[in-house]
């Protein structure tokens, strides 16, 4: 997975404009240094100058971005040689057979804490899948970590270790975010530096609302997070904060415009905190359950299917085969329906059909709405999602 980061660089100048030099009389004058006074009236000094909102709400953050060491044990195939002469194949048969093994593997991810007693949010492609997790606080201190739960369609994972009290970052509200304001991304990009403060970048909240439907391994983004803040491999999993010192989102994936890139290139994007509530709530009670199924299989509506069923339309996806006893057809979906749109969304083709089903992270048990247009007329159909079967 690709991760992101984006290195800010303020520049500072001294302009000198015409009609504003200094006359030659006043030049002898002793310069008295303007002073600059704090709210209570007092005059500030140089040290406390410094001090800005984004130093404040890194200063409040830190403590709570962790470090995350994964092992995943991961199976791999090792190909049999392509050249199979039966010769060779009759006399070394063990040559010629593909080889499975297992082995260990690492990664490296960021995160953050979520309350006091060691409860520890990061992405499921960071630690989804650990057998051995550890978690490096900024202190130097270091636990050893229980997967409490994962969705590896909303990409988040929860974390939880024991020792504490830990200290918490403040949960944002993502629905309030501006486009413009400041983004602080904190963590700890490609690994370097283990047992010491997050790295820091700033930038703004670029965009809301950015959906790429069903991706890598299934998983699903929507509403995501634009920001330029620097985010890179090691950054997944930690937080995106703003100014207030708030979690906003949680940093997940960049666009590095080029296949073989990996760097930042200041598009990145991060799942909104308000969604990691709603999944992390989920995850606790265990009560996410997204082995579904819905029972139907389509077609793309082409122009000679339309015609065939007195179509006019050139929006819908033809429904090819029913399963069954399945919960499409307990909710009454027919073969040769021609389904409008799936959860309030209109579909027409397999990205819009990902983007509908994934608009809702949907569990077992849960209402997905459909319309079809069947016999010159449109019908609201309600299915229930049941668990899928062996």
């Amino acid at each position: 997975m690709y991760r992101l980061l984006l290195v800010v660089f303020i520049f500072g100048g001294l302009l000198a404009f015409p009609g504003c030099a200094q006359d030659k009389e006043d030049a002898d004058e002793p310069v008295v240094p303007a002073r600059v006074l704090t709210g209570d009236g007092k005059p500030e000094t140089l040290s406390q100058s410094r001090q800005n909102a984004i130093t404040r709400a890194v200063a409040h953050v830190s403590p709570g971005v962790v470090s995350i060491n994964v092992i995943k044990i991961q199976e791999r195939i090792q190909r049999a040689p392509i050249i199979r002469d039966p010769f060779f194949q009759r006399f070394f048969p063990e040559i010629f057979r593909d080889r499975r093994y297992r082995e260990k593997a690492k990664s490296i991810g960021s995160g953050f804490v979520i309350s006091s007693d060691g409860y520890v949010v990061t992405n499921d492609h960071v630690a989804g899948n650990g057998t051995e997790i550890t978690v490096s606080f900024p202190d130097g201190k270091e636990y050893q970590a229980r997967l409490i739960g994962s969705d590896p369609i909303s990409d988040i994972a929860l974390l939880k270790v024991d020792g504490g009290p830990f200290t918490p970052i403040a949960l944002g509200n993502s629905d309030d975010i501006l486009i413009g304001e400041w983004a602080i991304a904190l963590g700890n990009p490609f690994g370097l530096f283990e047992r010491t403060e997050p790295t820091v970048t700033v930038g703004v909240i670029s965009a809301l609302n950015r959906n790429f439907g069903r991706v890598d391994e299934g998983r699903i983004y929507q509403d995501m997070i634009q920001t330029d803040a620097a985010i890179n491999k090691g950054n997944s999993g930690g937080p995106l904060c703003n100014a207030m010192g708030e979690v906003i989102g949680m940093n997940t994936f960049i666009y590095t415009g080029d296949r073989y890139a990996s760097g930042s290139v200041g598009i990145g994007f991060a799942i909104p905190i308000n969604r990691i509530k709603e999944i992390v709530a989920g995850l606790k009670n265990n009560t996410i359950d997204r082995d579904y199924w819905i029972g139907f299989s389509y077609l793309p509506l082409t122009p000679y299917l339309a015609r065939q069923m007195g179509y006019k339309n050139n929006k819908g996806i033809y429904v090819g085969r029913i399963t069954r006893f399945s919960p499409a057809d307990k909710a009454g979906v027919e073969l040769g329906d021609i389904i409008v749109e799936i959860n309030g969304i209109t579909v027409y083709d397999e990205e819009t059909v990902n983007k509908a089903m994934g608009s809702a992270y949907l569990n077992v048990g849960d209402h997905l709405p459909i319309k079809v247009w069947r016999e010159n007329r449109y019908l609201d159909i309600d299915i229930i999602l049941e668990k899928r079967h062996d």
